[in-house]
């Protein structure tokens, strides 16, 4: 083994400027901790071997200070490759590389290594067992625990322990706390993947509308790859693979079909949610009973880039409501994460200054939730999530594609509108996709708009299952009227428009937990059992979860929602983009949809609005 060197606010608040400019930066939050550079030279250990108690090895690389004396450790771990760690490969990336870089890389998450061992930290990184220089086999149930004793009980540490990376490694955190191993005293965990079974349904599919992030991840899948014929599948799964392979939405996505095809011999967590694209009541219970084994700190959270795919936004907002012990939430700003990761790591480090070294840093003397609002592009304090001040205020749907807060009155005219319609042809047909638009006129004064909130739609279908795409945006500045001047009796086509986030929801799974749920977010149980099609032509209410989101509407912009059925792959054949902004599988099949919007049918948006104090 070689050795080589080398004071509480009660409601909502603006973060306070630390710069002499307005600018503040949406992957790091305030205030701006200086943890103090202690070494200027690290240790190296590589690829060092971690018996663990069934005797199958784990492959680590540790880094630490070149100084004596002990120090608390970081550990992040991992599927990944722990190659993509090293200090050389952030070189080799220029050391960072932001969202919009064609070279940004999504797998280097296990934190900056340079930055935590110059102050003191010893950067444990590691590869999970089979993956890797990691030994395979056997069970790696207890493996988070075992390493982080290990590590403990090294002659370079003082005992104390805690973990670091975002994504997998913010997973890793969540289950190696479960675990309870006595020397882990605090984990920060962002991007935490899901609470509800990790990769489950629940929280990667919210709605049960299936994405193809897993899909892009390992790539395109088009070549059967020499892997030897398919074997049989245990009877359960080759009965549910039958019924999957026959499939036409599946059919349709030829990439998507050869999963199938390869019976799980590639890509498995896939092949698994395409067969069986539930989520059942006992990872339900299971996952409650894991919240209740946490007990000790977490800062979590994740960006608002992180709605496209929902896995991190919706996990970490659910670790954070499920758990009882000291925690922080982070909600970071649109654009992901520079790669190789090294974003907020003052603010990690004051984390674990506190519960590691034991400093007075005053991390737990604010507020513990951190916003970034888009729009006004700042940070915000608030003192929970949702935050307590939040009016849960509603937009209903109205004809000529309007929103309006007023509800209809009673045997009014215009509560009596018909239904407005779009109808979508599959992509095996057209690229075009439809929509209907609703938009408030614009808004008299500026709206903050922070946290979870959903559309109940009415509708009715020609078929008997379609998938619900709402969109939420912010369009302005408007300063048009509408009128029946030449001119003016249309909305501009030219008004900016700003993406926020989305929603989703699978009509068959509409059925919706009504002890769970909450107006601004609804519990679709999403079991097989619950999953019902469609009566065509029948109007039937969909509650739809729209994911969290922050955002000040400025006096003279309008709040709009699209509402659509279908999204596209950028490229032929399934190919696409950006792995983290993922296409959905849609119907087959040319569906017509009928939004209604009147007294009887109510069609209408829960928005989390922010009273701002306006002395």
């Amino acid at each position: 083994m070689a050795v080589k060197k080398k004071a509480r606010s009660k409601k909502t608040s603006a973060a306070p400027q630390t710069t002499a400019f307005a600018l503040q930066d949406p992957h790091n939050p305030p205030p701006g901790y200086e943890a103090p550079v202690v070494c200027s030279r690290t240790l190296e250990e590589r690829d060092v071997r971690v018996k663990m108690r069934d005797g199958k090895t784990l492959c680590v690389d540790i880094y630490r200070p070149d100084m004596k004396g002990k120090f608390p450790a970081l550990l992040a771990i991992a599927p990944h490759n722990k190659e993509f760690q090293t200090p050389e490969f952030a070189k080799g990336a220029q050391w960072s590389q932001p969202a919009w870089s064609r070279m940004w890389f999504g797998g280097a998450e296990g934190g900056d290594t340079d930055y935590l061992v110059s102050r003191g930290y010893v950067h444990v990184c590691g590869q999970m067992r089979g993956a890797g220089k990691s030994e395979g086999g056997g069970s790696m149930e207890w493996d988070y625990y075992d390493l982080i004793e290990w590590i403990a009980a090294q002659p370079w540490c003082d005992g104390n322990v805690g973990m670091i990376g975002i994504s997998a490694f913010g997973g890793a955190q969540f289950n190696a706390a479960v675990q309870q191993p006595p020397h882990l005293k605090a984990i920060f965990p962002y991007d935490s993947m899901g609470a509800y079974g990790e990769w489950h349904f629940r929280d990667f599919y919210p709605g049960g509308v299936i994405h193809t992030m897993l899909f892009l991840l390992e790539s395109c899948n088009v070549v059967h790859l020499n892997r030897g014929m398919p074997g049989a599948l245990p009877l359960d799964m080759e009965r549910k693979w039958k019924e999957a392979i026959a499939n036409p939405d599946y059919m349709m996505y030829p990439n998507i079909f050869n999963v199938l095809v390869e019976k799980g011999q590639a890509m498995p967590l896939y092949f698994q949610t395409l067969i069986d694209p539930f989520d059942t009541d006992e990872i339900v219970e299971q996952s409650e009973k894991r919240f209740k084994k946490v007990r000790i700190p977490a800062y979590t959270g994740a960006g608002w880039y992180a709605y496209t795919y929902k896995l991190h936004l919706q996990g970490s907002q659910q670790w954070y409501q499920n758990i009882e012990v000291p925690k922080k939430l982070l909600f970071s700003g649109p654009a992901h994460l520079e790669r190789p990761f090294h974003s907020f790591h003052d603010e990690i480090l004051r984390w674990y200054d506190h519960w590691l070294k034991g400093k007075d840093t005053g991390v737990m003397d604010e507020p513990p939730v951190k916003i970034w609002v888009m729009g006004e592009n700042r940070w915000r304090y608030a003192d929970d999530w949702p935050l307590p001040e939040t009016q849960w205020s509603k937009l209903y749907l109205n004809s000529w594609e309007r929103l309006r807060p007023q509800p209809f009155a009673a045997g009014a005219r215009d509560a009596r509108a018909e239904p407005d319609t779009f109808v979508q042809m599959p992509p095996t047909q057209t690229n075009r996709i439809q929509r209907l638009r609703y938009m408030t006129d614009p808004l008299p004064e500026d709206t903050l708009v922070i946290g979870p909130m959903a559309l109940y739609l009415y509708a009715a279908i020609d078929q008997d299952d379609t998938n619900w795409i709402v969109i939420l945006k912010d369009v302005g500045p408007d300063p048009s009227v509408r009128t029946a001047r030449t001119g003016e009796v249309e909305v501009p086509d030219t008004l900016h428009e700003r993406e926020l986030t989305r929603g989703w929801l699978k009509a068959s799974h509409r059925a919706v937990d009504p002890k769970r749920s909450k107006p601004w977010k609804p519990w679709h149980p999403l079991t097989r059992k619950a999953c019902k099609p469609v009566t065509p032509g029948e109007i039937t209410e969909y509650a739809i979860e729209i994911l969290s989101t922050a955002n000040l509407f400025k006096a003279g912009h309008r709040i709009c929602i699209d509402i659509t059925s279908m999204d596209m792959p950028t490229g032929t054949a399934g190919s696409h983009d950006v792995e983290y902004i993922p296409y959905h599988i849609c119907s087959s099949k040319t569906v017509v949809h009928k939004i209604h919007h009147n007294e009887t049918y109510p069609s209408h948006l829960v928005l989390p609005v922010i009273p701002q104090n306006k002395s």
